[in-house]
Protein backbone atom coordinates (compact mmCIF):
# COMPACT_ATOMS: atom_id res chain seq x y z
CA UNK A 1 0.00 0.00 0.00
CA UNK A 2 3.00 2.26 0.51
CA UNK A 3 5.95 2.84 -1.78
CA UNK A 4 9.29 4.47 -0.97
CA UNK A 5 10.00 7.77 -2.69
CA UNK A 6 12.68 7.41 -5.35
CA UNK A 7 16.08 8.86 -4.67
CA UNK A 8 15.89 8.95 -0.89
CA UNK A 9 17.24 6.72 1.85
CA UNK A 10 15.75 3.75 3.67
CA UNK A 11 14.48 5.90 6.56
CA UNK A 12 12.89 8.55 4.35
CA UNK A 13 9.18 9.14 4.04
CA UNK A 14 7.03 6.70 2.14
CA UNK A 15 4.35 7.83 -0.25
CA UNK A 16 0.82 6.55 0.21
CA UNK A 17 -0.41 4.70 -2.87
CA UNK A 18 -3.56 3.17 -1.40
CA UNK A 19 -6.55 2.85 -3.68
CA UNK A 20 -9.10 5.03 -1.93
CA UNK A 21 -12.83 4.42 -1.89
CA UNK A 22 -15.26 7.06 -3.25
CA UNK A 23 -14.78 10.37 -1.46
CA UNK A 24 -17.55 11.84 0.65
CA UNK A 25 -16.62 15.47 1.18
CA UNK A 26 -20.01 17.17 0.73
CA UNK A 27 -21.80 15.15 3.41
CA UNK A 28 -19.62 16.32 6.31
CA UNK A 29 -17.66 13.13 6.88
CA UNK A 30 -14.70 13.49 9.24
CA UNK A 31 -11.79 11.26 10.27
CA UNK A 32 -10.65 11.20 13.90
CA UNK A 33 -7.04 9.94 13.99
CA UNK A 34 -5.62 9.08 17.41
CA UNK A 35 -1.89 8.40 16.89
CA UNK A 36 -1.01 6.63 20.11
CA UNK A 37 2.26 5.17 21.33
CA UNK A 38 0.96 1.60 21.07
CA UNK A 39 -1.80 1.86 18.47
CA UNK A 40 -3.21 4.14 15.82
CA UNK A 41 -6.99 4.39 16.03
CA UNK A 42 -9.06 5.77 13.15
CA UNK A 43 -12.76 6.64 13.20
CA UNK A 44 -14.85 7.88 10.29
CA UNK A 45 -18.07 9.69 11.15
CA UNK A 46 -20.84 11.69 9.52
CA UNK A 47 -21.47 15.06 11.15
CA UNK A 48 -25.20 15.81 11.04
CA UNK A 49 -27.80 17.91 12.81
CA UNK A 50 -28.76 14.94 15.00
CA UNK A 51 -25.20 14.26 16.16
CA UNK A 52 -22.04 12.46 15.12
CA UNK A 53 -22.53 9.00 13.62
CA UNK A 54 -19.50 6.70 13.54
CA UNK A 55 -19.56 4.57 10.38
CA UNK A 56 -16.02 3.14 10.26
CA UNK A 57 -13.50 1.91 12.84
CA UNK A 58 -9.85 0.96 12.29
CA UNK A 59 -6.82 0.14 14.41
CA UNK A 60 -3.13 -0.58 13.68
CA UNK A 61 -0.30 -1.48 16.04
CA UNK A 62 2.79 0.74 16.34
CA UNK A 63 6.31 -0.63 16.67
CA UNK A 64 8.44 0.25 19.68
CA UNK A 65 10.57 2.85 17.86
CA UNK A 66 7.71 4.62 16.05
CA UNK A 67 6.71 6.86 18.97
CA UNK A 68 8.49 8.26 22.01
CA UNK A 69 6.56 9.69 24.99
CA UNK A 70 3.47 10.33 22.89
CA UNK A 71 5.30 12.11 20.06
CA UNK A 72 6.16 10.84 16.57
CA UNK A 73 9.73 9.52 16.30
CA UNK A 74 9.52 7.90 12.83
CA UNK A 75 7.24 9.74 10.40
CA UNK A 76 7.46 7.10 7.66
CA UNK A 77 6.56 4.22 9.99
CA UNK A 78 3.72 6.13 11.63
CA UNK A 79 2.34 7.08 8.22
CA UNK A 80 2.28 3.40 7.27
CA UNK A 81 0.43 2.51 10.46
CA UNK A 82 -2.07 5.35 10.01
CA UNK A 83 -2.71 4.21 6.45
CA UNK A 84 -3.47 0.68 7.67
CA UNK A 85 -5.90 1.90 10.35
CA UNK A 86 -7.57 4.30 7.92
CA UNK A 87 -7.95 1.61 5.26
CA UNK A 88 -9.67 -0.66 7.78
CA UNK A 89 -12.08 2.12 8.78
CA UNK A 90 -12.78 2.98 5.14
CA UNK A 91 -13.53 -0.63 4.29
CA UNK A 92 -16.11 -0.82 7.06
CA UNK A 93 -17.59 2.59 6.21
CA UNK A 94 -17.67 1.94 2.47
CA UNK A 95 -16.34 5.43 1.77
CA UNK A 96 -13.23 7.57 2.04
CA UNK A 97 -13.37 10.78 4.08
CA UNK A 98 -10.60 13.31 3.50
CA UNK A 99 -11.16 15.85 6.32
CA UNK A 100 -9.34 14.86 9.51
CA UNK A 101 -8.62 15.88 13.08
CA UNK A 102 -5.42 14.45 14.58
CA UNK A 103 -4.61 14.29 18.28
CA UNK A 104 -1.36 15.52 19.79
CA UNK A 105 0.15 14.48 23.13
CA UNK A 106 3.45 14.58 24.97
CA UNK A 107 4.97 16.36 27.94
CA UNK A 108 5.73 19.50 25.88
CA UNK A 109 2.06 20.05 25.02
CA UNK A 110 0.95 22.71 27.50
CA UNK A 111 -2.66 23.35 28.41
CA UNK A 112 -3.33 26.10 30.94
CA UNK A 113 -6.10 28.46 32.04
CA UNK A 114 -5.26 32.16 31.82
CA UNK A 115 -7.28 34.80 33.65
CA UNK A 116 -7.45 38.43 32.46
CA UNK A 117 -9.48 41.43 33.69
CA UNK A 118 -10.15 44.21 31.18
CA UNK A 119 -11.58 47.66 31.99
CA UNK A 120 -13.70 49.14 29.19
CA UNK A 121 -13.67 52.87 28.45
CA UNK A 122 -17.40 53.03 27.70
CA UNK A 123 -19.41 50.89 30.13
CA UNK A 124 -22.71 51.74 28.37
CA UNK A 125 -21.64 50.39 24.98
CA UNK A 126 -22.92 46.83 24.34
CA UNK A 127 -20.17 44.32 23.55
CA UNK A 128 -20.10 43.25 19.92
CA UNK A 129 -18.31 40.46 18.07
CA UNK A 130 -15.27 42.54 17.13
CA UNK A 131 -14.61 43.60 20.74
CA UNK A 132 -14.99 40.06 22.06
CA UNK A 133 -12.57 38.80 19.39
CA UNK A 134 -10.02 41.39 20.55
CA UNK A 135 -10.45 40.33 24.19
CA UNK A 136 -10.02 36.65 23.33
CA UNK A 137 -6.95 37.45 21.19
CA UNK A 138 -5.43 39.38 24.12
CA UNK A 139 -5.92 36.45 26.50
CA UNK A 140 -4.51 34.02 23.94
CA UNK A 141 -1.47 36.25 23.41
CA UNK A 142 -0.78 36.36 27.14
CA UNK A 143 -1.21 32.58 27.39
CA UNK A 144 1.19 32.14 24.46
CA UNK A 145 3.92 34.08 26.25
CA UNK A 146 3.35 32.13 29.46
CA UNK A 147 3.55 28.81 27.58
CA UNK A 148 6.82 29.81 25.87
CA UNK A 149 8.30 30.88 29.22
CA UNK A 150 7.28 27.60 30.88
CA UNK A 151 8.74 25.49 28.07
CA UNK A 152 11.96 27.51 28.10
CA UNK A 153 12.35 26.85 31.83
CA UNK A 154 11.75 23.13 31.38
CA UNK A 155 14.28 22.97 28.55
CA UNK A 156 17.04 24.76 30.47
CA UNK A 157 16.58 28.14 28.82
CA UNK A 158 16.24 26.86 25.26
CA UNK A 159 13.45 28.53 23.30
CA UNK A 160 11.29 26.55 20.87
CA UNK A 161 8.53 27.60 18.51
CA UNK A 162 5.02 26.75 19.68
CA UNK A 163 1.55 27.07 18.18
CA UNK A 164 -1.92 27.41 19.66
CA UNK A 165 -3.86 24.19 19.05
CA UNK A 166 -6.99 24.61 21.19
CA UNK A 167 -8.82 27.39 22.98
CA UNK A 168 -11.96 27.21 25.12
CA UNK A 169 -13.82 29.52 27.46
CA UNK A 170 -13.73 28.47 31.10
CA UNK A 171 -15.58 31.45 32.55
CA UNK A 172 -16.60 34.97 31.56
CA UNK A 173 -17.96 37.68 33.83
CA UNK A 174 -19.14 41.23 33.16
CA UNK A 175 -19.06 43.38 36.32
CA UNK A 176 -19.07 40.18 38.37
CA UNK A 177 -22.05 38.66 36.54
CA UNK A 178 -21.50 35.27 34.85
CA UNK A 179 -22.42 35.18 31.15
CA UNK A 180 -22.23 32.37 28.59
CA UNK A 181 -22.25 34.73 25.59
CA UNK A 182 -21.13 38.33 26.17
CA UNK A 183 -22.64 39.74 22.96
CA UNK A 184 -25.02 42.61 23.73
CA UNK A 185 -24.08 43.03 27.40
CA UNK A 186 -22.99 46.36 28.87
CA UNK A 187 -20.47 46.77 31.68
CA UNK A 188 -17.22 48.27 32.87
CA UNK A 189 -15.08 45.23 33.71
CA UNK A 190 -14.79 42.05 31.68
CA UNK A 191 -13.17 39.06 33.41
CA UNK A 192 -12.16 36.23 31.10
CA UNK A 193 -10.75 32.80 31.96
CA UNK A 194 -9.63 31.01 28.83
CA UNK A 195 -8.17 27.54 28.44
CA UNK A 196 -5.45 27.37 25.81
CA UNK A 197 -3.24 24.49 24.65
CA UNK A 198 0.06 25.03 22.87
CA UNK A 199 2.30 22.45 21.21
CA UNK A 200 5.85 22.61 19.78
CA UNK A 201 5.99 23.31 16.05
CA UNK A 202 8.24 20.29 15.51
CA UNK A 203 5.47 17.97 16.75
CA UNK A 204 2.74 19.77 14.81
CA UNK A 205 4.89 19.70 11.67
CA UNK A 206 5.26 15.92 11.96
CA UNK A 207 1.49 15.51 12.17
CA UNK A 208 0.98 17.82 9.20
CA UNK A 209 3.44 15.74 7.18
CA UNK A 210 1.62 12.53 8.07
CA UNK A 211 -1.69 14.10 7.00
CA UNK A 212 -0.18 15.24 3.70
CA UNK A 213 1.24 11.78 2.99
CA UNK A 214 -2.19 10.28 3.65
CA UNK A 215 -3.85 12.85 1.36
CA UNK A 216 -5.91 14.16 4.26
CA UNK A 217 -7.14 17.72 4.71
CA UNK A 218 -6.17 18.60 8.28
CA UNK A 219 -9.12 20.37 9.89
CA UNK A 220 -7.43 20.69 13.28
CA UNK A 221 -4.75 19.38 15.59
CA UNK A 222 -6.16 18.83 19.09
CA UNK A 223 -4.51 18.30 22.46
CA UNK A 224 -5.76 14.84 23.34
CA UNK A 225 -6.95 15.56 26.91
CA UNK A 226 -8.90 18.52 25.49
CA UNK A 227 -10.49 16.18 22.92
CA UNK A 228 -11.53 13.77 25.70
CA UNK A 229 -13.09 16.71 27.55
CA UNK A 230 -15.00 17.78 24.45
CA UNK A 231 -16.35 14.23 24.10
CA UNK A 232 -17.73 14.32 27.63
CA UNK A 233 -19.05 17.89 27.52
CA UNK A 234 -20.59 17.72 24.04
CA UNK A 235 -22.97 20.43 22.87
CA UNK A 236 -25.83 19.61 25.23
CA UNK A 237 -26.15 20.48 28.89
CA UNK A 238 -22.41 20.33 29.37
CA UNK A 239 -22.51 22.90 32.18
CA UNK A 240 -23.43 20.11 34.58
CA UNK A 241 -20.24 18.16 33.84
CA UNK A 242 -17.53 18.14 36.51
CA UNK A 243 -14.88 15.41 36.44
CA UNK A 244 -11.20 14.57 36.21
CA UNK A 245 -10.55 12.84 32.89
CA UNK A 246 -7.47 10.62 32.71
CA UNK A 247 -6.30 9.18 29.39
CA UNK A 248 -3.61 6.56 30.07
CA UNK A 249 -1.75 5.67 26.91
CA UNK A 250 1.38 3.71 26.17
CA UNK A 251 3.78 6.62 26.56
CA UNK A 252 1.94 9.32 28.50
CA UNK A 253 -0.82 9.96 30.99
CA UNK A 254 -2.99 12.91 29.98
CA UNK A 255 -5.26 14.63 32.51
CA UNK A 256 -8.03 17.17 32.01
CA UNK A 257 -10.04 18.81 34.79
CA UNK A 258 -13.56 19.84 33.80
CA UNK A 259 -15.61 21.97 36.19
CA UNK A 260 -19.24 22.79 35.37
CA UNK A 261 -18.61 22.26 31.69
CA UNK A 262 -15.42 24.37 31.52
CA UNK A 263 -11.97 22.94 30.85
CA UNK A 264 -9.92 24.18 33.80
CA UNK A 265 -6.68 22.88 32.32
CA UNK A 266 -4.76 19.87 31.05
CA UNK A 267 -1.55 18.21 32.16
CA UNK A 268 0.54 15.43 30.67
CA UNK A 269 3.42 13.40 32.05
CA UNK A 270 5.58 10.81 30.33
CA UNK A 271 4.58 7.63 32.17
CA UNK A 272 2.12 5.21 30.59
CA UNK A 273 1.65 1.52 29.97
CA UNK A 274 5.11 1.13 28.40
CA UNK A 275 6.80 2.12 31.66
CA UNK A 276 5.40 -1.01 33.29
CA UNK A 277 6.64 -3.13 30.38
CA UNK A 278 10.11 -1.58 30.56
CA UNK A 279 10.23 -2.26 34.28
CA UNK A 280 9.48 -5.94 33.67
CA UNK A 281 12.06 -6.01 30.87
CA UNK A 282 14.80 -4.81 33.23
CA UNK A 283 13.73 -6.84 36.27
CA UNK A 284 13.41 -10.15 34.43
CA UNK A 285 16.18 -9.74 31.84
CA UNK A 286 13.83 -10.39 28.92
CA UNK A 287 13.02 -8.56 25.69
CA UNK A 288 10.45 -5.77 25.51
CA UNK A 289 8.09 -8.00 23.48
CA UNK A 290 8.39 -10.78 26.08
CA UNK A 291 7.79 -8.30 28.90
CA UNK A 292 4.64 -7.03 27.14
CA UNK A 293 3.39 -10.63 26.89
CA UNK A 294 4.06 -11.11 30.62
CA UNK A 295 2.21 -7.89 31.48
CA UNK A 296 -0.84 -8.84 29.42
CA UNK A 297 -0.76 -12.37 30.86
CA UNK A 298 -1.16 -11.26 34.48
CA UNK A 299 -4.43 -12.56 35.89
CA UNK A 300 -4.89 -15.15 33.13
CA UNK A 301 -3.16 -18.00 34.97
CA UNK A 302 -0.47 -18.31 32.27
CA UNK A 303 2.36 -16.89 34.39
CA UNK A 304 4.36 -19.44 36.45
CA UNK A 305 3.90 -18.84 40.19
CA UNK A 306 7.64 -18.79 40.84
CA UNK A 307 7.91 -15.73 38.55
CA UNK A 308 5.17 -13.74 40.26
CA UNK A 309 7.19 -12.23 43.18
CA UNK A 310 9.67 -10.55 40.80
CA UNK A 311 6.84 -9.43 38.51
CA UNK A 312 4.80 -7.96 41.36
CA UNK A 313 7.83 -6.14 42.81
CA UNK A 314 8.61 -4.54 39.44
CA UNK A 315 5.00 -3.51 38.80
CA UNK A 316 4.59 -2.06 42.30
CA UNK A 317 7.75 0.00 41.87
CA UNK A 318 6.53 1.49 38.58
CA UNK A 319 3.04 1.97 40.00
CA UNK A 320 4.45 4.05 42.87
CA UNK A 321 6.23 6.35 40.39
CA UNK A 322 3.06 6.63 38.26
CA UNK A 323 0.88 7.52 41.27
CA UNK A 324 3.41 10.21 42.24
CA UNK A 325 3.08 11.58 38.70
CA UNK A 326 -0.70 11.70 39.03
CA UNK A 327 -0.43 13.51 42.35
CA UNK A 328 2.11 16.04 41.06
CA UNK A 329 0.10 16.73 37.89
CA UNK A 330 -3.14 17.31 39.81
CA UNK A 331 -1.33 19.51 42.33
CA UNK A 332 -0.42 21.88 39.48
CA UNK A 333 -4.07 22.69 38.76
CA UNK A 334 -5.08 26.02 40.25
CA UNK A 335 -8.49 24.99 41.59
CA UNK A 336 -10.09 25.37 45.02
CA UNK A 337 -11.82 21.98 44.91
CA UNK A 338 -11.23 18.97 42.69
CA UNK A 339 -14.22 17.15 41.15
CA UNK A 340 -14.98 13.92 42.98
CA UNK A 341 -15.31 11.81 39.82
CA UNK A 342 -12.25 10.43 38.04
CA UNK A 343 -12.97 8.88 34.63
CA UNK A 344 -10.38 6.63 32.95
CA UNK A 345 -9.84 5.94 29.27
CA UNK A 346 -7.02 4.83 26.96
CA UNK A 347 -5.37 1.46 26.42
CA UNK A 348 -3.09 1.81 29.44
CA UNK A 349 -6.13 2.09 31.71
CA UNK A 350 -6.84 -1.59 30.97
CA UNK A 351 -4.10 -2.52 33.46
CA UNK A 352 -6.30 -3.41 36.43
CA UNK A 353 -3.72 -2.44 39.02
CA UNK A 354 -3.96 1.24 37.99
CA UNK A 355 -7.70 1.33 38.64
CA UNK A 356 -7.23 -0.54 41.92
CA UNK A 357 -4.47 1.79 43.11
CA UNK A 358 -6.53 4.90 42.37
CA UNK A 359 -9.48 3.33 44.15
CA UNK A 360 -7.68 2.02 47.25
CA UNK A 361 -4.54 4.05 47.94
CA UNK A 362 -4.29 7.43 49.67
CA UNK A 363 -2.74 9.40 46.76
CA UNK A 364 -5.51 12.03 46.94
CA UNK A 365 -5.06 12.98 50.63
CA UNK A 366 -2.92 16.10 50.06
CA UNK A 367 -5.02 17.33 47.12
CA UNK A 368 -8.13 19.56 47.34
CA UNK A 369 -10.71 16.75 47.32
CA UNK A 370 -13.70 16.92 49.66
CA UNK A 371 -13.82 13.11 49.74
CA UNK A 372 -12.23 10.09 48.09
CA UNK A 373 -12.90 10.40 44.33
CA UNK A 374 -15.01 7.78 42.60
CA UNK A 375 -13.00 5.91 39.94
CA UNK A 376 -14.82 4.78 36.79
CA UNK A 377 -13.97 3.67 33.29
CA UNK A 378 -15.39 5.85 30.54
CA UNK A 379 -17.72 4.13 28.09
CA UNK A 380 -18.52 5.10 24.49
CA UNK A 381 -22.01 6.00 25.69
CA UNK A 382 -20.44 8.74 27.85
CA UNK A 383 -19.42 10.61 24.68
CA UNK A 384 -22.28 13.09 24.35
CA UNK A 385 -23.98 13.19 20.95
CA UNK A 386 -21.62 10.61 19.39
CA UNK A 387 -23.26 7.39 18.20
CA UNK A 388 -21.51 4.20 17.10
CA UNK A 389 -23.56 2.79 14.23
CA UNK A 390 -20.96 0.04 13.70
CA UNK A 391 -21.62 -1.38 17.19
CA UNK A 392 -17.91 -2.25 17.51
CA UNK A 393 -16.84 0.24 20.21
CA UNK A 394 -17.33 -1.57 23.50
CA UNK A 395 -14.88 -0.09 25.99
CA UNK A 396 -12.77 2.89 27.04
CA UNK A 397 -9.98 2.55 24.46
CA UNK A 398 -11.50 4.66 21.64
CA UNK A 399 -12.71 7.61 23.75
CA UNK A 400 -9.90 9.93 22.61
CA UNK A 401 -10.64 9.25 18.93
CA UNK A 402 -14.31 9.96 19.61
CA UNK A 403 -13.31 13.28 21.18
CA UNK A 404 -11.33 14.15 18.06
CA UNK A 405 -14.54 13.70 16.06
CA UNK A 406 -16.23 16.21 18.37
CA UNK A 407 -13.42 18.71 17.73
CA UNK A 408 -13.98 18.09 14.00
CA UNK A 409 -17.68 18.85 14.38
CA UNK A 410 -16.81 22.03 16.32
CA UNK A 411 -14.47 23.11 13.52
CA UNK A 412 -17.03 22.48 10.78
CA UNK A 413 -19.71 24.45 12.63
CA UNK A 414 -17.37 27.37 13.35
CA UNK A 415 -16.46 27.56 9.66
CA UNK A 416 -20.09 27.37 8.57
CA UNK A 417 -19.40 24.15 6.63
CA UNK A 418 -22.48 22.46 8.09
CA UNK A 419 -24.78 25.26 7.07
CA UNK A 420 -25.22 26.42 10.69
CA UNK A 421 -23.60 29.12 12.78
CA UNK A 422 -22.54 31.44 9.95
CA UNK A 423 -23.57 34.77 11.49
CA UNK A 424 -21.06 36.92 13.36
CA UNK A 425 -22.81 36.23 16.66
CA UNK A 426 -22.85 32.47 16.03
CA UNK A 427 -19.18 32.48 15.09
CA UNK A 428 -18.25 34.34 18.29
CA UNK A 429 -20.39 32.06 20.42
CA UNK A 430 -18.73 29.05 18.82
CA UNK A 431 -15.29 30.57 19.34
CA UNK A 432 -16.00 30.91 23.04
CA UNK A 433 -17.72 27.56 23.52
CA UNK A 434 -15.28 25.29 21.68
Amino acid sequence: MLKQIKGVGRNALTKVKSVRLPKKSNDNYVVGLDIGTENVKALIARIGEDGIEIVGVGRAHQNFSDMQAGAIADIAAVTTNCDAALAEAEEQAGLSARSAVIGIAGELVKGTTTSVRISRKDATKPLDGAEVEKIVALVQSRAFEEAKKQLSLELGGKEIEVRLVNSALVRMQIDGYDVTSPIGFQGREVHVQLYTAFAPMIHIGALERVAAELDLELLAVAAEPFAVARAVIGDGDGKTTSAILMDIGGGTTDIAVVNEGGVEGTKMFGIGGRAFTRGLERAMGITFAQAETVKLGIGTGRIPQNKMPAIEKSLKSTLSVWLSGVELALDEFNVDTMPNRLLLCGGGASLDMLHEALEDQAWYKDLPFTRRPQIQYMHPDDAVGIFDTTETLKDHTFITAMGLLRVGADTLVSSGATGNGTSIKDRINRLLKV
